[in-house]
């Protein structure tokens, strides 16, 4: 018997606990808050909100509001400074530097040792079992996993308190078992400087036998075009042989999946979405022909939402897990074992079944163009820039896409600046079919694009090669898991980003 065989034997009871989901998920979901507030019952933020007291669902909404990061940052920054029993019980030695935004402000996440172990390292263990499960026949511990992180510093400089990419807290903290089927080596791992970072990898790498790789999918292309250059191989399965997945997460795989059916031409070639944020692990895909994501409802996570459209309201709605409905936004709302409580994340999602519960990730309560009524998403834009790339043969690398205010005219529209891998065969077929797909699935654009009475048609600006990589070098947010700003309502990230695009 392989190894893989070996180890998968000790997850079939992990597959019977997930297979409750479909059928259990209220009670599973009530255990998990049961088990939050215990946990932090005689913690300052516990005792300010009556912990003791609450005995249900319906206690908890009374005794504790929805916050953002703003309303506990101050509690955060005290645990930073070494406070114990704050958000949450003990002292939290790591916090994960967010980079959901791409702004000069950094958000620090607590991430306490119950965090890491109930929902970090537990989503990647269920990502290998749920894999394993679908692909017996699989032999992904025969050879070594290529994972990506980026890099961490000392906190406030506190003994053994660190801050940094969640990714490098958890190759910091990771099994010394799993440290036996991963590379690179956590001293390269953990090096700051990506372009560094990715020539070590890269270099390291293909003395290797890789099996699977992990990471955000613009960083792992980066380093995969170095191992091209490296071996002179037209193909990645001419360097790996034995390489069968790609569990990939941070951003939509949109963009890139047809730059990686290029790379890896092999058709066994599997690819597995995850959804692993700063602030807890939260989805995985469970079926390889359904793109949507289960949730995984018995991490150290509590989930509710927040219709999208009363997102702004002073007082919204606010459900749990076995209230929501299939087919709309919700703005995502998580209680956790860092000690984030009713915490809007800044996610939205959209269900797409209730058992289990699946969803699909629609994009960011910040990240949107809604300058003239046209509440456009990040789901819209993936979902509009895929028919015109098939339309055109085109592939991209990068895009971000802003609102031109008004002019004296009356005049305005929505300009996309777009770092293509592949140019597409004609820019205002491209563009024509970007803008059609829009209004065909949102009616809010449609709207304002009728007749060209509010909106304009749109304008495409291509971005010359390395564009988006050089405006993150320039904030110092090159490599890691930092995200470009896929739609922005201000002009703020785009001309920014319009001033460097010069040869």
């Amino acid at each position: 018997m392989n190894k893989t065989k070996l180890i998968n034997c000790f997850f079939a009871h992990r597959r019977k606990d997930i297979e409750k989901y479909a059928t259990q998920a209220e009670e599973i979901q009530i255990k998990v808050l049961q088990r939050l507030i215990k946990d932090a019952c005689h913690t300052e933020w516990g005792k300010k909100h009556g912990f003791t007291n609450v005995k249900d669902y319906e206690s908890f909404i009374v005794s504790s509001p929805v916050n953002t990061y703003e309303e506990l940052k101050g509690y955060i920054d005290r645990m930073r400074h070494g406070e114990s029993d704050v958000l949450w019980k003990g002292k939290v030695r790591w916090f994960a530097k967010s980079s959901g935004t791409t702004n000069d402000k950094s958000k620090f996440i607590p991430v306490s040792k119950e965090c890491l172990h109930d929902t970090h390292y537990r989503g990647g263990t269920d990502a290998v079992v749920i894999y394993l499960g679908n692909h017996p026949q699989s032999k992904l511990f025969e050879g070594k996993a290529l994972i990506l992180g980026g890099s961490h510093t000392p906190n406030y400089n506190l003994p053994q308190s660190l801050v940094g990419d969640l990714s490098a807290i958890l190759i910091e903290n990771i099994s010394p078992f799993v440290n036996h089927f991963r590379i690179p080596s956590k001293e390269i791992a953990l090096i700051s400087d990506f372009e560094e970072k990715r020539e070590k990898i890269a270099s390291a790498a293909i003395k290797e036998d890789v099996t699977n790789l992990s990471g955000v999918p613009s960083w792992m292309m980066s380093v995969l075009t170095r191992v091209m250059e490296i071996t002179g191989k037209q193909h990645l399965e001419d360097v790996w042989p034995h390489l069968e997945v790609f569990f990939h997460g941070g951003v939509s795989f949109t963009p890139y999946r047809e730059q990686y059916k290029q790379l890896i031409t092999r058709p066994d070639m599997h690819y597995m979405e995850t959804y692993n944020a700063s602030e807890g692990f939260f989805g995985l895909q469970t079926n390889p022909l359904d793109p949507a994501m289960t949730l995984m409802i018995d991490y150290g996570v509590f989930y509710e939402f927040i219709p999208m459209n009363e997102i702004n309201k002073e007082h919204p709605t606010v459900i749990p897990l076995w209230a929501v409905e299939t087919g709309k936004n919700y703005a995502m709302v998580i209680s956790t074992s860092g000690g984030l409580w009713r915490y809007m994340i800044g996610d939205t999602v959209r269900f797409t079944q209730k058992s289990p519960y699946k969803f699909i990730i629609t994009g960011r309560t910040k990240f949107f163009i809604n300058a003239f009524g046209e509440e456009l998403i990040v789901d819209n834009a993936e979902n509009g820039l895929r028919a015109a790339c098939e339309a055109t043969g085109a592939q991209i690398r990068e895009y971000t896409a802003a609102p031109v205010y008004m002019n004296a005219e009356g005049k305005c529209r929505h300009q996309w600046v777009i770092e293509f891998a592949c140019p597409p065969t004609s820019l205002d077929t491209f563009a024509h079919t970007l803008d059609r797909k829009l209004q065909e699935i949102n009616s809010d654009y449609e709207a304002k694009r009728y007749k060209d009475i509010t909106l304009q048609p749109l304008e495409i600006i291509p971005a010359r090669q390395g564009l988006f990589n050089d405006w993150l070098k320039s904030k110092g947010k090159l490599g890691g898991q930092h995200k470009i700003p896929r739609l922005s309502n201000t002009r703020s990230f785009i001309e920014e980003i319009l001033s460097m695009n010069h040869n």
